[in-house]
């Protein structure tokens, strides 16, 4: 049975129309805003491999993003049925019928996870234990690094995919749109890697932000909703401003210690 067996005439019509088109390209370009923290979160976890290692993870973490969401998406009806509540809490006074769903306890985990995977990486990188996990790290840890891609590419998956349902009704159209999103990530993902890597505060700031985007899917778990959109201004606005201070450091003068006052 063909794999297109599942889309009607009318899914491949559409891209007849403009319409069909602009939804595309919207679709493609809030997927890539969506998939910016996945990048970040992949450079620096494949930062672990050793070096011949790292592009091999980045590649596969990827790969298996596009292969999830793909597969998510043939399963859209699966998807929204997770928003039903699989059983209720009520622990009075702190909540009173709070329904959990599916989608909540795979966004708390998620959360739960990211933050815990942030800050350990920042109290390592604080303990100077960089180099030393550098210098261990071999082959054998693959398995491990790709096991915890595949934890976030689940929860990121679901994140993308439920927004995307509320921009677009055709399927066909939402796994055009990953795979044109995916192979531009792909494309860039070696360059923002190594400009992460290569500069430590640009990698702070973005596990910070990582533990900021795991603090707001265990809030959305909680069914607090939080406007992405404020979320990912104050990521654009402090690296516009870490951008500056990089500048302003490399056209800094170096101190001399024949210019000091003291001699």
């Amino acid at each position: 049975m063909s794999p297109f067996a599942a889309f009607s005439s009318e899914h491949f019509a559409a891209f007849s129309q403009l319409q069909t088109w602009v939804s595309l390209l919207t679709l493609t370009l809030m997927e890539i805003v969506l998939g910016i923290d996945n990048i970040i979160f992949i450079s620096i976890t494949v930062n672990r491999l050793a070096p011949g290692e790292q592009e091999r993870g980045r590649t596969i973490g990827l790969l298996l993003a596009l292969v999830f969401r793909i597969g998510l998406l043939m399963s859209i009806s699966w998807i929204v049925s997770l928003r039903s509540a699989l059983f209720t809490l009520n622990l009075p006074p702190l909540v009173e019928n709070f329904g959990v769903s599916g989608r909540d306890l795979i966004l708390l985990a998620g959360g739960l996870f990211l933050m815990y995977k942030s800050t350990t990486e920042i109290h390592t990188k604080l303990q100077g234990e960089e180099e030393e996990a550098h210098a261990s790290a071999a082959h054998a840890r693959l398995p491990a690094i790709i096991l915890q891609i595949i934890i976030i590419d689940i929860v990121f998956s679901f994140d993308s995919i439920l927004t995307a349902v509320g921009l677009v009704d055709n399927v066909l159209v939402m796994i055009a749109a990953v795979i044109c999103a995916m192979g531009i990530m792909l494309a860039f993902s070696g360059a923002v890697a190594n400009f992460v890597n290569r500069n430590p505060t640009i990698k702070m700031l973005a596990l910070s932000f990582l533990i900021m985007i795991g603090f707001m899917l265990v809030m959305e778990a909680a069914h607090k909703e939080v406007e992405k959109g404020y979320l990912y201004f104050a990521m654009a606005f402090s690296f516009v401003v870490e951008l500056l201070n990089m500048r302003l450091r490399r056209k800094a003068k170096p101190v001399s210690l024949r210019d000091s006052p003291y001699d």
